[in-house]
């Protein structure tokens, strides 16, 4: 019996904390070893013991069309063979940047004008929210409990003792004076952030919020719950970050702020960051809004923000290519497989007696395992979620790779054929069943 997913593994830790670069890689909500992947293609990927799996996981989003697209890989090996990075503007940068205005104007009256490139989502946020302070001149920042938006110091913050207590350090290594500027509060709770303005208005920059969060398990927004932050923060001065790191171009076109635009729910907000399918599987996001409040950014403005590989030429082909390619019907075979591995895996769940609800927003979704639809971080965190790793590992064993915690989004893609979906699909009543005979650890 090989053993190379566990030598790996003991190898990566002796050289890299925890032997991996992004914390949930490592099974530590799942257990058990962490598959080392060495290929991928179409809705499948390979471990290094030349296993096979179908893939759910998608790169965490960005593989919208399937992995390793052959238009998409040809356009990076022709942007690589023409430089790997030039540390100049280049054609395909303005390129892209019209290419995501261009998708949001098509679905209604947007309020994205000008988009900075940048490298990663968290530099995407870290950079709005900077952005939003210099345009309000005011230091304090709203965000959701279970929100998640990158890794920056002042986006750590754990929720005080009360709604207008200002935040504590969520990790080591935040100080308390950056957490302070952070207020943590309930998701989906109108009267929650009215108590917050009510008491900070003068001193809030600007609200932060997940699009539709998918970072604590899909959990959609209430309908008109962003309408109205965003019309509760105008009220006060202050601005709404939209973040669609996850969900831009992902859920629609036009991202969740598209999806919900079409669906009636209106809303305005002043900046959105995007991520993921934006940079097409490679290491690029973006910021975008209204002239006026983009052209703060240096050069022009006061706001200081700069990158060598903001825009990297190989990035911006993938993140072109994938876009021009994710058409309507690529959103229709996503909504339609989403639809299907959903109903069937609730379906085998019900059969197997396991409590659950299915939480969607467009092709995104999750299960919460409780009996109610989770609103908020804390129901999320109250479900029974011990049941979810005796899924996972069976599902695994089967040849499904499934996002390894109970607290991540499924995601597909336009490769997920019927042969893919099929596998699934005969994979799922022992799973459930796996799920139904778990206990607490």
């Amino acid at each position: 019996m090989t053993h190379i997913n566990e030598d790996l593994f003991d190898r990566a830790r002796t050289v890299i904390p925890g032997g991996v670069n992004s914390p949930v890689r490592a099974f530590g909500s799942v257990g058990g070893t962490p598959r080392f992947l060495v290929e991928a293609r179409g809705p499948h990927v390979v471990d290094a013991e030349g296993r096979e799996y179908v893939d759910l996981v998608a790169s965490w989003g960005p593989a919208i069309l399937g992995h390793a697209h052959p238009e998409v890989v040809a356009a990076v090996q022709a942007a690589a063979a023409r430089g790997l990075s030039f540390g100049a503007s280049t054609p395909s940068e303005t390129e892209l940047a019209e290419e995501i205005v261009g998708r949001l104007r098509a679905a209604g009256d947007s309020p994205l004008e000008k988009v900075r490139l940048v490298s990663t989502g968290t530099e995407a946020t870290m950079t709005a929210i900077r952005l939003a302070r210099g345009a309000t001149g005011r230091d304090l920042l709203v965000k959701f409990a279970g929100h998640y938006h990158g890794h920056s110091d002042g986006l750590l913050a754990a929720a005080g003792s009360g709604l207008a207590t200002l935040s504590l350090p969520g990790s080591a290594g935040v100080t308390e004076a950056v957490a302070s500027q952070t207020l943590v509060v309930p998701y989906n709770d109108e009267a929650a952030l009215e108590a917050v303005f009510a008491e900070r208005s003068d001193q809030i920059a600007a609200i932060i919020t997940e699009a539709s969060p998918a970072n604590m398990g899909v959990v959609p927004p209430d309908p008109g719950f962003n309408a109205f932050l965003v019309e509760l923060a105008h009220r006060h001065g202050a601005l709404v970050i939209i973040d669609e790191v996850l969900t831009g171009f992902r859920v629609d076109a036009a991202g969740y702020w598209g999806l919900s635009s079409r669906a009636g729910d209106v809303y305005q907000p002043d900046l959105f960051t995007f991520g993921k399918v934006v940079g097409g599987g490679m290491p690029l996001a973006a910021l975008g809004g209204r002239a006026e409040i983009m052209d703060l950014l240096a050069p022009l403005g006061p706001v200081y923000q700069a990158g060598t590989l903001s825009g990297n030429p190989v990035a911006v082909a993938a993140g072109l290519t994938t876009l021009r390619l994710a058409t309507d019907e690529v959103y229709e075979r996503l909504d339609t497989a989403a639809h299907t591995l959903s109903t069937a895996t609730s379906d085998a769940l019900s059969a197997a007696g396991v409590a659950h609800v299915v939480q969607r927003a467009g092709n995104l979704f999750s299960f919460v395992f409780a009996s109610e639809p989770a609103r908020d971080y804390a129901a999320v965190q109250a479900q029974e979620g011990w049941r979810y790793p005796a899924f996972f590992h069976s599902m695994l064993d089967q040849g499904v790779s499934l996002p390894p915690s109970v607290y991540e989004a499924w995601f597909v893609t336009a490769a997920h054929d019927d042969a893919a979906v099929s596998r699934i699909l005969e994979a799922l009543p022992a799973a459930a069943r796996a799920a139904a005979e778990a206990t607490p650890s």
